[in-house]
């Protein structure tokens, strides 16, 4: 199935708009922005163009990308919070059905984007939309449970978000949401051979060229699958190969071991690798 061109033109329609239109703060300027953030932005419009070609097929029937309907509140957050250098840089998979599906942030839990990273935009639609995954923007009513928990991690031992991005980012591998016919989540994992080594080849490049910006000391991969993709980059580049790459366990529900205490075996597994004291 292709992946069809989610265009941005429910930014230019306020009818198609779901959700209220507010910041915290006003918007930052482009003539503000550094060479980091400029960066930053720059890669991912053109994953986001990049990813447009690919085409899916079974178990995957439904493919939304963020970076498309939601990109005024991922610019938003790269502007506020990517200005860079970073000490740690956590990694995620791939975007959830009511965090980052709805927010256009990683992990994007819509009261922790709301509250604590204090951004709130207008989000359109994509072109294809299947009826059980609705996209409402931050009029959704829904909680993405992996976000809660991180971001409530992060709030918690940093109360003004800015602390926290002095010296860490928190990016996801892939942008695009797969479901299948009932709407069921298909993580990149679960993708044929054939598709992987696509989407892959040019998230890579993303995450290399992400890497190279913000020049962590630490990659901090949020489940294996992140720690994997990280491991295989930073090896890949001789600029990345200092990088001290690691995991914490995935925040999901899915995960047993995530449901006992999942912010306290985080927090020991970052003091362990000598990021948090």
């Amino acid at each position: 199935m292709p992946l069809l061109a989610q265009t941005e033109k429910h930014n230019e329609h306020p009818a198609d708009w779901q959700g209220v239109f507010f910041f915290y703060n006003t918007p930052m300027s482009n003539t503000t922005l550094g060479n980091t953030t400029l960066g930053l932005i720059a890669a991912a419009k053109k994953l986001r163009s990049e990813l447009d070609s690919l085409q899916f097929s079974a178990p995957v029937s439904w493919v939304y990308n963020p970076l498309h309907y939601a990109w005024s509140a991922q610019e938003e957050y790269l502007k506020r919070y990517g200005s860079g250098p970073c000490r740690v840089f956590l990694l995620g998979m791939n975007p959830g059905p009511w965090g980052m599906a709805q927010t256009g942030v990683p992990f994007g839990e819509i009261d922790a984007v709301r509250s604590y990273l204090k951004i709130e935009t207008r989000i359109g639609k994509p072109e294809r939309e299947h009826p059980k995954r609705p996209i409402e923007g931050f009029a959704c009513t829904r909680s993405e449970v992996s976000g809660k928990r991180l971001w409530g991690l992060i709030s918690e031992r940093f109360p003004a978000a800015k602390d926290f991005f002095a010296e860490h980012f928190v990016s996801n591998y892939c942008p695009l949401v797969f479901m299948d016919d009932g709407a069921r989540n298909v993580t990149p994992d679960k993708l044929p051979a054939c598709e992987v080594k696509e989407l892959d080849a040019k998230c890579d490049q993303h995450l290399q060229k992400s890497l190279l910006l913000l020049n962590p000391e630490f990659a901090v991969g949020i489940g294996a699958y992140a720690q994997d993709c990280l491991q295989r980059v930073c090896n890949s580049h001789a600029s990345l190969e200092s990088i001290l790459v690691c995991k914490i366990l995935h925040p999901s529900p899915a995960s047993p071991a995530a449901n006992r205490g999942w912010a306290e075996q985080a927090t020991k597994q970052l003091n362990d690798a000598g990021i948090w004291q």
